[in-house]
């Protein structure tokens, strides 16, 4: 039985025949390009499951390649970042990628961001989720901490629906205010500073070192299950 098909998106023939070689070690299928038109025409021709894309590229950018593959491919997209892109990275992120790994990257993270990435991909969506001491009902629209009920505004109940249907993931800012408060808001940063500091509030047991919901700094927050 063979694995899922992972696109690998790189122009530095090094770390495609590197990352090939893991993934096809790890059970996964491989296609590779070199190339966006390449990535874009393979994903049309054979889609993938899963992509993990270079954010540079020798006739294009990740951040477009990533925009086009999100027309018509639901498949999760791991972007590859250089130290430096920052502001790359980001926009890949609002352009529909789901997470980030920054190069030199460890092959071990690799591979655990890409099985949660396409775990979260097959998931039924369960209307109850349970992340550490707190569970949310999405059915319900309720929020319980240690088995005790949370009481939230609606804006912090659309913010920790967000974050427990996206565990593990990096969320961006844009991201985050467009699903909560509308395309209109995107650019009302400090509307989501004052709501996650009022949300961390409620739900961690010392809100100033935050267990759940972390800061990924100049990209946006990332909900995770605390370390046990």
């Amino acid at each position: 039985m063979t694995g899922p098909r992972v696109l690998v998106v790189d122009d530095e023939a090094q770390i495609l025949r590197a990352l090939e070689s893991t993934l096809r070690g790890a059970g996964y299928e491989v296609d590779v390009a070199e190339t966006a038109e390449a990535a874009l025409t393979k994903a049309a021709v054979q889609p993938p499951e899963a992509v993990i894309l270079d954010l540079v590229l020798p006739d294009g950018s990740g951040v477009e390649v990533c925009r086009e593959l999100r027309r018509w491919l639901t498949a999760p997209v791991l972007v590859l970042s250089a130290l430096g892109e920052e502001h790359e990275k980001v926009a890949a992120l609002d352009a529909g990628a789901d997470d980030y790994v920054t190069k030199p990257f460890g092959v071990d993270e690799l591979l655990a961001r890409l099985r949660a990435l396409l775990r979260r991909a097959t998931a039924n969506g369960p209307p109850v989720i349970d992340v550490g001491g707190l569970r949310v009902d999405l059915d319900k629209r309720s929020v319980q901490r240690n088995g005790e009920p949370v009481q939230l505004t609606p804006h912090e109940y659309g913010l920790m629906e967000l974050f427990a249907q996206n565990v593990g993931r990096l969320l961006t800012h844009k991201t985050i205010l467009r699903e909560v408060w509308g395309h209109a808001y995107e650019s009302e940063s400090h509307y989501l500073h004052v709501y996650v500091s009022q949300l961390r509030r409620k739900i961690e047991d010392d809100p100033t070192r935050p267990q759940y919901l972390l800061t990924e700094p100049g990209a946006g927050y990332r909900f995770v299950e605390p370390p046990s």
